[in-house]
C-alpha cells in the first residue's frame, strides 16, 4: 500500500525514496507531537508553529533534536512500529529546545544538541527495558536526564556557557506568598502554561499548542485544559507566587500529568472517563507539593525541575492504581 493521508498523518508503505523520506519526517513530526502524548503529525506541525511563533531557532533546535533521536533510537534497533509513532524522538526534541534555551547559542551548543538527543534515545531505550517489566513508559525521564547532565557539566567544562537563564546554585530560603493572583493571571497563566512545555512564555505559542491537541482529540485538550487549572489553584491556595502562576510555571507539570493519566494511561486500562479525569486531576494536585519539594532539592546544585515532576507524580500514581480501585 502506499503513502497516503489519514486523519492522524501519512501512512502506508514507501514504494521509493521520496515516499521513505515523507514517511520519516512524519515519524519526526509524530515524535514533536508525542511531546503532548499525539500520535498525529498534523499536531506536531503545529507544535512546531507554536514554537516558532515565539522563537523560530527553538523550532529548529526541537526539529534537530527529534530528527537526530530518531535515528538514534533507529540504529539502536527501536521497532519500526514504535518509531512511526514518534515514540523515539520525542525526548529529543526536548532536550535540544532545553540546550539552545539555557546556553549561550553558538555552533558547540548546536553540537551538543545533537550529542545530547542522541543520549536522550540511548536513556529512552536502556529505561524502556527497566520500566517494561513495571508497566510504565519512560516519559519525559530521559530529556530530564540528558539535559541535567550537560547542566552539571558545564560548571567543569569552559566551553559550555549557560546563558544566565539557568538558575543559580543556592541555599532553599523559606518562601512567601507574593504579588496579588487577579483574573488576568489566570488568563495567561492558562495560556503560557502550554508554552512553558516548549519552555515559551507566550500566549499565541500557547492557543497553538491547544490547537494541535485538540485537532487530535477534543477531550485530551479539555483534560489538559482542567489539569492546568487544579495545578494552578493548588499552587495558588499553598501560596506560590503570582508572577511564577502568570508564567505557567505551576501548570505545564500539571497539564502533562492531566494528560498522561487521564487521557492516556488510565483509559488505556480499561478505566472509565470519569474516574480517570478525577485521578488526573489528583495527580495534578499532588505534583504542585513535589515540584516546590524539588525545587529545594534541588537549589543547591542550580538546576530546574524541568518536566521531573510530572515524571514522578504519573508514574506514582501508576503504581499506585490498582491499591486504589481495591
Amino acid at each position: 500500500m502506499r503513502c497516503h493521508f489519514s486523519p492522524t498523518g501519512l501512512q502506508g508503505d514507501a514504494s521509493n525514496p521520496a515516499q521513505a523520506l515523507a514517511l520519516w519526517l512524519d515519524s519526526v513530526l509524530r515524535g514533536i507531537g508525542q511531546v503532548l502524548f499525539q500520535n498525529n503529525s498534523y499536531s506536531g506541525l503545529l507544535f512546531v508553529l507554536g514554537v516558532a511563533w515565539h522563537s523560530p531557532v527553538l523550532a529548529a533546535a526541537a526539529v534537530l533534536g527529534c530528527a537526530v533521536a530518531t535515528v538514534f533510537a533507529q540504529w539502536l534497533g527501536l521497532q519500526r512500529s514504535v518509531l512511526r509513532q514518534g515514540l523515539g524522538g520525542f525526548n529529543g526534541a526536548l532536550v535540544g529546545v532545553a540546550l539552545v534555551y539555557f546556553f549561550e547559542p553558538g555552533l558547540l551548543t548546536w553540537v551538543c544538541v545533537l550529542l545530547g538527543a542522541a543520549i536522550a534515545a540511548m536513556l529512552g531505550l536502556a529505561l524502556r527495558r527497566v520500566l517494561d517489566g513495571w508497566g510504565l513508559a519512560v516519559l519525559t525521564a530521559p530529556f530530564v536526564l540528558a539535559t541535567w547532565l550537560f547542566f552539571l557539566a558545564s560548571a567543569g567544562l569552559g566551553r559550555l556557557q549557560p546563558s544566565g537563564l539557568l538558575p543559580a546554585a543556592t541555599l532553599p530560603s523559606a518562601a512567601a506568598v507574593e504579588g496579588v493572583v487577579s483574573a488576568s493571571t489566570w488568563a495567561q497563566g492558562l495560556g503560557h502554561s502550554w508554552g512553558q512545555v516548549f519552555f515559551q512564555m507566550d500566549i499565541g505559542s500557547g492557543l497553538l499548542l491547544v490547537l494541535g491537541v485538540a485537532i487530535a482529540s477534543p477531550s485530551a485538550a479539555l483534560i489538559a485544559i482542567l489539569g492546568v487549572v487544579a495545578g494552578m489553584a493548588t499552587a495558588w491556595v499553598l501560596g506560590a507566587p503570582e508572577p511564577a502562576m502568570r508564567a505557567g510555571l505551576w501548570g505545564f507539570n500539571s497539564l502533562l500529568t492531566a494528560l498522561a493519566l487521564g487521557h492516556v494511561f488510565l483509559p488505556a486500562q480499561g478505566v472509565k472517563q470519569l474516574p480517570a479525569t478525577l485521578y488526573a486531576l489528583w495527580g495534578a494536585v499532588v505534583y504542585t507539593l513535589l515540584t516546590a519539594a524539588l525545587q529545594a532539592a534541588l537549589a543547591p546544585i542550580g538546576l530546574p525541575v524541568m518536566t521531573f515532576p510530572f515524571v514522578l507524580t504519573t508514574w506514582g500514581l501508576l503504581l499506585a492504581w490498582p491499591a486504589a480501585i481495591h
